[in-house]
């Protein structure tokens, strides 16, 4: 482009190129090296710099509102170049942009972001809400100022009582089979993620959850004195029996003020579910607690006498669910009626091979590995919750496969795992297996109400899954003979965020497909935390407390009941029950049953459906936001890794191969 002006600079106004011919650039270079000019008009594209199209309104002689010295044309006479450098031009911006959204959302971040501050609040209140439900001697130094001491009579008949505990839901009863396995999975964060608890200052917080369901599943647990046939478990105290008399169900009251009966189940030899998830629990909290060795050791000893009595049973044919018998299910065939054993036996056996190193009980886990899978059913595949631990026993021993050599005797129970871990989550990383709701939870047991339990404990196990594959520096997954689930992460995502695709699709040949999965998992995670916590069509977090419209009529007696220093009665209380007022007491953390399956959801405290925390729930996505949670800063471990994981501190009880059979 060129252009010059013959007026004087008195005249106060610029001059156009008009008056000169446009200069005339060349394309081609010759063999001789000399530039040749362009040889058709047909070859050039004319690019001008006028801001407005050109008209022929008589207004276009009026002066521009704009100062300019210069206004002519730029003639471009090589199109073919010139598209070039636009499509270079294009092609450097789209990878910059790309290149700072895969960084801002890339599961290894080593900077706390907005959304990691998020993550700590919420951690802090979904741990609250077990504060909010124990039971028994309440401490002065609970964060929960709206309780008090309850429950000190239950168990009276029993030698020791029954004091302590967790209150399962909105109702005052205490489930044995449920707070059990609340308190495994809590103690599995812990083994795995205790770095990260640390860091955001809620370790101490976690452990002394832990110990309060652990402390209670010692005392419902009475060992035998002499004969393995004569051990008793408790499974649950209070109960709502249907009759006209006052009780946990019909009674709408704070646990502070119950003085009706609350009778105890009693369960024997036959509860083999119910001993295989207490064996689990004390055996994932032995390793939490296993500085104290008094204490550890403890839970170690209770955990291998149910392992003894309940394996025992096998030969003996006296193998159950505990809801089977009527004096030990009680009420809980309503809540928490469990549809098997086995996996409860196979998930026990592997906690405590862990807790003691004992090969024993791995070679119980992996040899009862595929009865389990036969026992499983269809509804229940890939639902990770208290009735089914199949899935998660198929994480643990996947993650011994990976991490220690076990020898040979065990890889082909090891592996049949891991083919079960890699189908587990393709099935939830595919739009074909689970259906979702328009919003885009996942249902993972659409017949059954609070789908919010099952989104959360998916969303642990896969991105506790992914952080394996990092770990391993893994090439991907195969899911349906592909080597690399790329296909179903599009499915999902397409529905999801279209900025997402293009990110893939750009990466995909510059960083390891092993990435590519991990963080592709970790968006499936952060889209089904973010929908629980607000992302969602009704734009309500399901977690109490937490962002600016959350459920305010929770389905829970304390914290419905105003605590003035009066005595409410059963009949007293209903008035709160069906107040159309928010609860007196906000219960912080508590994470309600959620919407339908349409994402619609009703804020009212007699629809439990809907409004209903419980303790496997909660214990579910904590699992959940401590797996998402940024990890420390600058603690990367030996392989360079920063994920916030341990991952060896599970195997410190194993210190050498077995020998093989």
């Amino acid at each position: 482009m060129s252009g010059s002006s013959n007026s004087p600079r008195a005249s106060g106004h610029a001059s156009s190129c008009m008056d000169h011919p446009p200069v005339i650039y060349v394309h081609s270079i010759s063999e001789a090296g000399r530039l040749l000019p362009s040889a058709s008009r047909w070859n050039s594209v004319e690019v001008d710099f006028h801001v407005v199209p050109k008209s022929n309104s008589p207004y276009d002689s009026l002066p521009s509102q704009y100062s300019k010295s210069i206004d002519c044309e730029l003639v471009i006479t090589d199109k073919q170049y010139f598209k070039r450098f636009l499509y270079v031009s294009l092609a450097i911006v789209f990878v910059i942009i790309a290149f700072v959204l895969l960084v801002q959302f890339l599961p290894h971040r080593h900077n706390h972001h907005e959304n990691s501050k998020n993550l700590t609040l919420a951690l802090h209140q979904a741990l609250t809400f077990f504060d909010a439900q124990k039971s028994g001697h309440y401490p002065s130094n609970s964060p929960v100022k709206f309780r008090g001491n309850s429950g000190l009579q239950d168990g009276e008949s029993v030698p020791g009582g029954l004091v302590g505990g967790f209150y399962d839901s909105g109702n005052n009863i205490k489930f044995s089979f449920p707070t059990a396995y609340t308190v495994t999975l809590l103690s599995w964060t812990v083994i795995e993620y205790h770095e990260k608890f640390a860091d955001i200052g809620e370790l101490d917080h976690v452990k002394d959850i832990i110990r309060w369901g652990s402390d209670y599943l010692l005392e419902i647990f009475v060992p035998p004195n002499s004969s393995l046939n004569s051990i008793t478990l408790y499974s649950q105290v209070g109960t709502g029996n249907g009759t006209q008399v006052d009780n946990d169900i019909s009674c709408w009251q704070r646990p502070e003020d119950m003085s009706y009966k609350r009778p105890v189940s009693v369960c024997d030899v036959t509860a083999s579910d119910l001993a295989g998830e207490i064996m689990a629990a004390l055996s994932a909290a032995s390793i939490v607690f296993q500085e104290d060795t008094a204490y550890s050791g403890k839970l170690i000893h209770s955990a291998k006498i149910l392992f003894d009595v309940a394996t025992k049973n096998d030969t003996d044919h006296r193998q159950g669910t505990y809801t089977a018998v009527d004096n030990c299910g009680g009420e809980a065939r309503m809540f928490y009626n469990s549809s098997g054993y086995k996996d409860e036996l196979v998930w026990g056996g592997t906690w405590l091979f862990f807790a003691t190193g004992n090969v024993s009980y791995l070679r119980y886990a992996t040899n009862h590995f595929g009865a389990a899978e036969e026992e499983e059913a269809i509804s229940e595949k890939g639902v990770f919750y208290w009735n089914n631990k199949l899935t998660a026993t198929a994480v643990l021993l996947t993650r011994l496969l990976y991490f220690q050599d076990m020898g040979y005797s065990y890889k082909d129970g090891a592996g049949s795992s891991s083919d079960e871990t890699n189908l587990l989550v393709c099935s939830y990383l595919s739009q074909e297996t689970f259906d979702r709701t328009p919003g885009g939870l996942i249902l993972l047991s659409p017949n059954n109400d609070k789908p919010i339990q099952f989104a959360a404990t998916a969303s642990f196990l896969s991105k506790l899954y992914s952080d394996y594959l990092e770990l391993i520096r893994s090439s991907g997954l195969n899911c349906s003979g592909d080597d690399l689930s790329l296909e179903m992460l599009r499915n999902f995502a397409m529905s999801q965020a279209s900025t997402y695709i293009t990110i893939l699709n750009i990466a995909g040949s510059n960083i390891g497909n092993g990435l590519i999965v991990a963080f592709s998992i970790s968006f499936v995670v952060i889209f089904q935390v973010n929908y629980i916590l607000g992302d969602n069509p009704m734009k309500m977090s399901y977690m109490v407390g937490f962002g600016n419209q959350y459920p305010t009529q929770v389905h829970h007696r304390a914290a419905s009941i105003r605590q003035d220093n009066q005595h409410y009665t059963c009949q007293e209380g209903e008035r709160w029950l069906y107040s159309n007022d928010g609860n007196p007491y906000i219960l912080y953390g508590a994470v309600v049953a959620g919407p339908d399956q349409n994402d619609y959801f009703l804020d009212k405290r007699d629809k439990p459906q809907f409004t209903e925390p419980s303790l496997a729930g909660n214990a579910g996505f904590v699992a959940a936001l401590i797996a998402l949670h940024d990890p420390p800063l600058n603690s990367p471990d030996t392989n360079g890794f920063n994920l916030g994981i341990d991952q060896n501190g599970i195997f410190e009880k194993i210190h050498k191969p077995p020998p093989a059979p």
